[in-house]
């Protein structure tokens, strides 16, 4: 047995299970897709019924306003808290181990309790605005359409921020001392070296993280399904919870399996308008 023959045998066992982890699952999606209730073939069918409903551009939209400024702030506040955790302070381990709270708590844990905290009559949240004054009555966070989504962005952000902060501090800490110290010989600031030092260092980074956050982000559903289920008024609908509610509430599997189809393609169209700009944007390649 040649050496390619004995690594193919090393690896088909591993390939056998994603063909059924993955493969499978995925072809027979497909193939629910393009079926009824009694398997006979419908062609479109279900994909028209999914596109015709109400629900599902405002639940495309949702997902989009709900992973978009997610992906922002997530983005933003992680790497300006790697930047700080970067820098020479007393306690600095300790800071950095808290920091990492939010992203070990499991995400059901942190939906309800976040849940409670935005109660309407029993929240910490409205009894410490209401107790300062800078509310004049409790406000329903959760109820109101114009204030859950910011309020959920907010509860993910918490969520995964930490995750882009301890990647970007890895990145920081593997830039050379060297660049610092000639830096600081041609007289260049604190904010200077994160201009032209830190962000430059850690893009290539920031970029990969990103990409992450996006492939999470359209899969996300714990945090909203936990604590809106949807609501109020479909507010709070982004896609991923349309398709189970589909599935697993109305029992459509077939118009579930055509919608998953759909969103799947829209997922897949972004990645790769993402890393083909990527790869077209000089020294990112790499």
């Amino acid at each position: 047995m040649d050496r390619n023959s004995t690594g193919l045998v090393f690896v088909l066992p591993a390939l056998i299970v994603l063909a059924m982890l993955i493969a499978y699952p995925v072809a027979y999606t497909g193939l629910l897709s393009v079926t009824d209730r009694q398997g006979a073939f419908v062609g479109l069918t279900n994909f028209k019924a999914v596109l015709s409903a109400r629900a599902t551009p405002q639940a495309f939209w949702n997902t989009i306003w709900f992973v978009g400024g997610s992906i922002v702030f997530q983005v933003i506040l992680g790497t300006a808290t790697a930047i700080l955790l970067n820098q020479n302070f007393i306690g600095r381990g300790i800071v950095r181990s808290i920091t990492l709270i939010p992203w070990v708590v499991p995400g059901i844990v942190a939906a309800t309790t976040w849940a409670w905290m935005f109660h309407t009559e029993f929240g910490i949240i409205n009894y410490m605005m209401t107790g300062s004054g800078i509310i004049p009555e409790p406000i329903g966070w959760l109820t109101n359409g114009n204030t859950v989504m910011p309020v959920l962005i907010a509860i993910n952000v918490w969520k995964l921020f930490p995750f882009v902060a301890i990647m970007v501090l890895a990145g920081l800490q593997s830039i050379p001392n060297d660049l610092y110290e000639a830096a600081r010989v041609d007289g260049a600031n604190f904010w200077q070296e994160v201009r032209f030092i830190m962000i430059p260092q850690v893009r290539s980074v920031i970029v990969a993280v990103t990409l992450l956050l996006v492939i999470w982000g359209l899969n996300s559903i714990t945090i909203i399904y936990a604590i809106t289920r949807g609501g109020p008024a479909n507010r709070t609908l982004i896609t991923p919870i349309q398709i189970f509610r589909l599935a697993f509430e109305s029992t459509q599997f077939n118009q579930a399996a055509a919608l998953s189809v759909i969103f799947f393609a829209v997922a897949l169209v972004i990645v790769i308008i993402y890393i083909r700009a990527l790869a077209s944007t000089p020294g990112e390649a790499k």
